[in-house]
C-alpha cells in the first residue's frame, strides 16, 4: 500500500491511465469489437488534438494555481478573426498571425487583471468568456464567412498521414506542442517556478520568483493554445461557426482533474491532462458505439470528474498520513 501511494504521489496521472485501459476493454466488448478497429481509432485520433491542445494549456495554468473559463470563447474568436481578415483580402499568414495575437492579448488581459487587481481568476475569465463570445458573434455579422479552399494550406492541419492514413497532421502538431510544454514544465526553471507558484505562493515570492509574470505567461500560453486548437477545428470544418467551443472550458478542466491535476495548484502533469482529454473522447465515442443514449455523456463526464477529485484527495491524504507515520 505504501509503495502504491508513493508511486501515485510521483505519477498522479497513472490513476487516469489505468481507468482509460479499463474503459477501452469495456467499450471493445460492448461494441462487439468495433471500438478498437482502425477506422474508429482514426476517428478518435482525428478529433483528439482539438480538445487535447486546450487541455494542455488549462492543465499548465491549473498547476500554476489559476483557472481560465474563457478558453472556449477564445477557441471560437481566434479562427473567426482569421476568417474575417481573409475575407477582407488579407493573406493567410498575416491573418493567422494576427488572430493568434488576439488570443495572446486575451490571455494577457486575463493575467494582468487577475494578478494586479487580486481578482479570482474564476471571475476574471468568466467575464472574458462572455466578452470574447460576444465579439465573435458581432464580427461574424450573423453569417460565418466561408474559408477559401484555394488560399489556405489546410493540408498542414487536416490531411491524413502515416501508415494507413491513421492520423491527421493536426495530431502531429499536438504531439509537438505536448512535448515542448512537457519539457518547459519539467526541464526548465520556468517549470519549477510554475509549480512553486501554484504550490505555495508566499514561499515562491519569498524565494524571489516573479510569480506575477509567471502567472501572466501561463494565462497567455493557455489562451494561445485554445486559439490554435480552434483554428485547427475550423480548418477541418471549413467555416468558423460562432458557437464552436461552447462547453470546451469545462471539459478541459475536467480533463486536467481526471488526469491528476490538483485544484489547489502545484500538482499535475501535462501527460495527465492529455490522458484526461483522451478519456473524454473515448467516453463520447464509446457510448455511441455501445448504443447508449448520447445524452448520458455529460452525466458520465460529471460523475468521473467528481470521483477523480474525491479519489485524488483521499489518496493524497493517505500518502501524507503515511509520511507522518514514517517520519515519527
Amino acid at each position: 500500500m505504501k509503495k502504491t501511494l508513493k508511486i501515485y504521489m510521483e505519477k498522479p496521472e497513472l490513476a487516469g491511465l489505468a481507468f482509460l485501459v479499463v474503459l477501452c476493454v469495456v467499450f471493445q466488448v460492448r461494441s462487439g469489437g468495433v471500438f478498437l478497429n482502425a477506422q474508429n481509432l482514426q476517428g478518435i485520433l482525428g478529433l483528439l488534438p482539438e480538445m487535447a491542445l486546450v487541455s494542455i494549456g488549462v492543465t499548465l495554468l491549473m498547476i500554476c494555481g489559476e483557472f481560465d473559463l474563457s478558453v472556449g470563447s477564445v477557441f471560437a474568436l481566434t479562427p473567426m478573426t482569421m476568417a474575417v481578415l481573409i475575407e477582407a483580402g488579407w493573406p493567410f499568414l498575416p491573418a493567422y498571425a494576427l488572430a493568434l495575437g488576439v488570443a495572446l492579448c486575451i490571455g494577457l488581459v486575463n493575467g494582468v487583471l487577475t494578478v494586479h487587481f487580486a481578482i479570482p481568476s474564476f471571475i476574471t475569465t468568466l467575464g472574458m468568456l462572455f466578452v470574447a463570445r460576444s465579439i465573435t458573434v458581432v464580427i461574424s455579422g450573423g453569417f460565418p464567412p466561408l474559408l477559401p479552399t484555394d488560399a489556405l494550406p489546410k493540408w498542414l492541419f487536416t490531411q491524413y498521414v502515416g501508415p494507413g492514413d491513421m492520423i491527421r497532421m493536426s495530431f502531429i502538431w499536438f504531439v509537438v506542442v505536448a512535448v515542448l510544454v512537457t519539457l518547459l514544465l519539467g526541464r526548465t526553471n520556468f517549470g519549477n517556478w510554475v509549480r512553486a507558484t501554484g504550490g505555495f505562493l508566499p514561499a515562491a515570492e519569498a524565494m524571489g520568483i516573479p510569480t506575477k509574470r509567471v502567472k501572466i505567461a501561463c494565462f497567455m500560453l493557455c489562451s494561445l493554445l485554445a486559439g490554435f486548437a480552434g483554428s485547427i477545428q475550423v480548418m477541418r470544418l471549413g467555416a468558423p461557426l460562432p458557437s464552436i467551443g461552447e462547453g470546451m472550458e469545462l471539459q478541459a478542466v475536467a480533463a486536467a482533474v481526471i488526469g491528476g491535476t490538483a485544484l489547489t495548484g502545484g500538482i499535475g502533469t501535462i501527460f495527465g491532462g492529455i490522458v484526461g482529454a483522451i478519456l473524454i473522447r473515448v467516453i463520447d465515442n464509446g457510448l455511441v458505439l455501445s448504443q447508449v443514449d448520447a445524452n448520458w455523456f455529460k452525466m458520465a463526464l460529471g460523475a468521473l470528474t467528481v470521483i477523480a477529485v474525491i479519489l485524488n484527495a483521499w489518496l493524497r491524504k493517505r500518502a501524507k498520513a503515511i509520511q507522518v507515520e514514517t517520519g515519527s
